[in-house]
């Protein structure tokens, strides 16, 4: 089986996640928003549902493996949903105005979390789609971890790591520095990956592409106008309709990809029906 050190690695990711959220959230005494414990609970679900795939497999438990490979089909949906209501709950900040540091930098967190949005529902429908390809199956799904470990790596470089930011810009913009840092080293271990197994490296090729454009994007966001526009528009929706869009566009992914992996003869006669 491939990637036999794929349950360390996810392993580490949530490791950093432990150790960047740990003051702000795991060991915080003020009262925490449902949509961070939505976030977390949905967020660490998926890396634990990712090392338990791993390990069965690899164990030759396949009919486990596509059991939990089933459950994905109700957990990625709820993923989504996590995410939006992260970018629901800075939009509704920043349209209240609360805090400078929302107001200089929410446009780039809601950009930022939008193109993770995307890199996910990509990976998950590319994992699907190649599911009797183990290589590829297993990377597209293994690549996911690295489209959000900006979060919580910037927050380990901030915190206790301050001589990776090079960049060197003023706060609030030193933030989007840990960001763009995290993003290029996601990107530069990605495409190493990919160099290493070119025939079976597209999901790190991917990958690496969604972090170095979220890295880019969410550094340069404060100063173009039109996204700033255009995070204050979507503050402005209803929640319960974007909170509904992100389950169906995770559940459309998993359905999409599933079709899409079928055997042609099985398309063919599942469209005839």
């Amino acid at each position: 089986m491939p990637y036999r050190l794929a349950p360390y690695f996810v392993g580490f990711v949530l490791l950093v996640i432990m150790t960047g959220f740990w003051a702000s959230y795991f060991a915080a005494e003020e009262a925490i928003p449902l949509a961070f414990h939505v976030h977390a609970i949905s967020s660490m679900s998926w890396l634990v549902l990712l090392i338990v795939q791993q390990v069965v497999v690899q164990r030759r438990a396949i009919e486990l493996h596509r059991w939990m490979g089933r459950a994905s089909f109700v957990l990625f949906p709820f993923l989504i949903f996590g995410f939006v209501m992260i970018i629901n709950l800075t939009a509704g900040n920043y349209a209240a105005g609360e805090g400078p540091v929302t107001m200089a930098l929410g446009p780039s967190f809601g950009v930022g979390m939008g193109i993770a949005i995307i890199g996910y529902l990509t990976l998950f429908y590319l994992a699907l789609k190649h599911r009797h390809n183990v290589k590829l199956h297993a990377g597209y799904m293994l690549a996911t971890p690295l489209i959000l470990f900006e979060s919580p790596f910037s927050r380990v470089m901030d915190a206790y790591l301050p001589w990776m930011n090079v960049i060197g810009s003023e706060f609030p913009q030193a933030i989007l520095d840990t960001i763009a840092v995290s993003d290029a080293l996601v990107t530069a271990f990605s495409l190493v990956l990919w160099a290493m197994n070119r025939k079976h490296g597209a999901p790190w090729l991917v990958a690496a592409g969604f972090t170095a454009f979220q890295g880019v994007v969410m550094w340069f966001a404060p100063f173009i106008p039109a996204i700033t526009a255009g995070f204050a528009a979507y503050a402005a929706l209803p929640s319960a309709v974007t909170l509904a869009l992100g389950i169906a566009a995770g559940g459309a992914a998993a359905w999409l990809g599933w079709e899409a992996g079928k055997p042609p003869a099985r398309r063919a006669a599942a469209a005839a029906a």
